[in-house]
């Protein structure tokens, strides 16, 4: 599960799906994708007592006071509210933009409609570094169970306050986020970000049934952020895959509860959001004429605020209800889009379409006339209301295709060397290039050339004969039948057939017998599986041909950099041209990025969507910051030497080798899983009156520091350790 969805065989994908099912079912407010992560790696009660036997150290929760500035805290969060008494924990199950310009009727300013983070007005964005949203968010004061909730007296006495929480139970803050890039994050890799920093010591519980530093098998940061993306990418693949389900934007809600609510006649029922649908599509249908033209009208309606308007819907906007009932209108509202209109225009000629996700629960945008519109798809968040009010943007810089320059130490790349060379055969080895695997040939040793040329020709029928360590080969690949073409100095083999998983820099060993027209081809298993960029691999491989050919754009079809991403483009640069070291790490002069990816300066907006590429990429760690120096010549060194003006590099690092333990064998039909599993370390309960032994103390005290806590853990009462061991046959 940690690497994604797609790898889940389909009866642990059954186990989770149930599971996922019932927690929606449990919980009053929609589950979204971060929360649905929750339950299931912190383990959420579905008896009642939710998180409430689960291993969180309440102390860790990040404290958010009513009306202040606080840190992001995205959906899934657990928090501690501060009150003047006993404190609140809960979890962030809902969160949303909380304009103050957004009016009680849902009438909203057309620059607000999504505009970015920190925006003062129309067309102003604002503080640009570190931007400030004021943000609503919906806690869910319930979710560790009745020994941690507030009484119903307690929270009402705290709700009419007003001073902690609002009278609907919600907390208000404004957010303050580190750079722009951080704003527009979306909620799954904001939620990544938090576990991995604020919430670091929850997500390395040693209590958890397995921590996620077991499933990666290290601490090192990529590691665990690699195998968190995989895992929320596993829950979100099963939510989307229920049919029980429906799903807007990230949060999910059984289809029962859904149409329970549609069959609803009191507020926020079927008739009201019939109403509200209706609202909608005319709010922008002008007044009948009898005389001459009507002017375009663009309307914008805030959800959030539009709900607050029926009779009889304030006791039910409070607490999650107002989660609940803003998911449910969205859904309504998508449906009558989808089901009524054509990519929105309605028959009366208005178009509506979803401007803001985020902003108040929601923003629609309702324009007439519609039909003079270049049509869309409706319910994709276009932020048309703050585009309008920019001013009107000058003639386009003609844009530049990235350039594919030649890899400036090729010659010094992969040249191989001679293993054995005796009066019996002859033996070398070689990294597979880049072209080599494109055009389906590889070079031959000069030794080998000379004993072909002498005893069989230029241009011998040779049989070529593959061993891949420990993986199997189709019969066509793992015998071949190809051409020996030789000069007076140089050969090679053509018309090979490499198998599917053979990569740029993978090590191959050749040996060819005296006389003999039989190459032997093998690879070398390596010890333990390492991932190197976003390749995987248990095989020996060349490091430095790894970084320089196995880059984005590039695959056993081809070599280009056309079509390629910022993010992508820039890795594919600092690993293509930087300064290259033995064991794969390249390191480019920052400056140069942009001239380097297109061979020209580029437009200013291809170079502003490199450098926020590059800030993204620095981040999270996929690229490094260092400091080098620059010689007389231009020439780049590192480290810096003295003397030499200094000069800010970025630099590509491997990522460090990390254990992949089986879960199961590799069969398909998932045999293997019950023949051979790896169980990690974790916690059992005793049955009464057992206590653990001190082998078994000291075992979690040292699992504990595996995890990253040094001085290590006590067991919790109750419970012993079992040791990673294997099962099965």
């Amino acid at each position: 599960m940690a690497r994604g969805y797609d790898a889940v065989p389909d009866e642990e994908r059954d186990r989770l799906l149930r599971y996922l099912e019932a927690v929606v079912a449990a919980r009053p407010a929609p589950v979204h994708t971060a929360v649905a992560f929750n339950a299931v790696y912190f383990g959420y009660d579905l008896g009642g007592d939710g998180y409430g036997g689960s291993p969180l150290r309440l102390d860790d929760f990040p404290v958010i006071t009513f009306g202040e500035c606080a840190p992001v805290l995205p959906v899934g969060a657990m928090v501690c509210v501060a009150t003047g008494s006993d404190p609140l924990y809960a979890e962030i199950v809902y969160r949303e933009g909380a304009h103050p310009e957004a009016g009680g009727l849902g009438d909203i300013p057309a620059w607000v409609s999504g505009a970015p983070a920190g925006a003062e007005g129309p067309g102003r964005p604002g503080n640009v570094t570190a931007p400030r949203r004021r943000e609503l968010l919906v806690p869910d004061l319930h979710a560790f169970g009745p020994a941690l909730s507030l009484s119903p007296a307690q929270l009402h006495r705290l709700r009419t306050r007003r001073r902690w929480i609002n009278e609907d139970g919600h907390v208000v803050v404004d957010v303050c986020y580190p750079s722009p890039e951080a704003a527009r994050r979306d909620d799954l890799t904001a939620y990544a970000d938090h576990l991995l920093t604020t919430a670091r010591e929850q997500l390395l519980s040693p209590f958890v049934p397995v921590s996620l530093a077991a499933l990666v098998g290290g601490t090192h940061d990529d590691d665990l952020r690699a195998g968190l993306l995989g895992l929320l990418d596993t829950v979100r693949g099963a939510l989307n895959s229920s049919a029980a389900l429906r799903t807007w934007g990230g949060y999910a809600m059984t289809r029962t509860s859904l149409a329970d609510c549609w069959r609803d006649t009191g507020p926020l029922g079927g008739n009201d959001l019939r109403s509200l649908a209706t609202a909608v599509e005319r709010a922008a249908t002008p007044g009948r004429r009898r005389y001459g033209l009507t002017t375009p009208v663009t309307v914008y309606t805030a959800v959030g605020p539009r709900l607050r308007r029926f009779p009889g819907a304030t006791e039910l906007l409070r607490g999650v209800g107002y989660a609940a009932a803003v998911c449910r209108a969205n859904v309504a509202l998508a449906d009558v889009v989808q089901g009524e209109s054509d990519q929105g225009l309605f028959a009366n000629g208005s178009r509506v379409t979803l401007d803001d996700a985020f902003e108040s629960g929601g923003v629609w945008r309702s324009h007439h006339p519609g039909d003079a519109e270049e049509p869309g798809d409706p319910l994709v968040p276009s932020g048309r209301g703050w585009m309008s009010t920019l001013p009107a943007p000058v003639e386009p810089e003609t844009e530049l295709d990235p350039v594919d320059l030649p890899l400036a130490d090729d010659a010094s790349l992969g040249t191989g060397e001679l293993l054995r060379s005796d009066a019996q055969e002859i033996v070398w080895r070689a990294p597979l290039r880049l072209a080599q695997l494109i055009e389906g040939w590889f070079p031959l040793h000069p030794y080998v050339v000379e004993e072909l040329l002498r005893s069989h020709g230029e241009r011998p029928t040779v049989r070529l004969e593959l061993d891949h360590a420990d993986e199997v080969l189709d019969m066509r690949e793992a015998v071949q039948d190809v051409t020996a073409e030789l000069g007076d100095e140089s050969g090679r083999l053509t018309g090979i057939a490499w198998p599917r998983d053979f990569f740029p820099g993978l090590m191959i060993e050749l040996r060819q017998l005296r006389g003999d027209l039989v190459i032997r081809l093998v690879t070398t298993r390596l010890s333990e599986r390492v991932q190197v960029g976003d390749r995987e691999t248990g095989h020996c491989y060349d490091p430095r041909v790894l970084t320089r050919e196995d880059v984005p754009g590039s695959d056993r079809h081809g070599d280009s950099a056309v079509g390629l991403g910022p993010r992508q483009l820039v890795i594919r640069t600092v690993r293509r041209c930087g300064l290259l070291t033995l064991d794969g790490h390249a390191l480019m002069d920052r400056s140069v990025l942009p001239s380097a990816v297109y061979g020209r300066r580029p437009t200013r907006p291809q170079a502003a969507a490199l450098e926020s590429a590059v800030a993204e990429l620095l981040a999270e760690r996929f690229l490094e910051a260092a400091f080098g120096s620059r010689d007389v010549w231009g020439q780049p060194h590192f480290p810096p030497r003295d003397g030499q003006r200094t000069i800010l590099l970025i630099g590509y690092c491997p990522a460090r080798p990390r254990v992949i333990r089986p879960w199961g064998g590799t069969d398909p039909s998932g045999e293997g899983l019950r023949s051979i599993q790896f169980v990690p370390g974790h916690l059992r309960r005793l049955r009464p009156g057992c206590s653990p032994s001190d082998v078994q103390r000291a075992a979690f005290r040292e699992y504990c520091g595996r995890l990253g806590k040094a001085d290590g853990w006590e067991l919790p009462y109750g419970y012993t350790f079992v040791t990673e061991h294997t099962r099965g046959r």
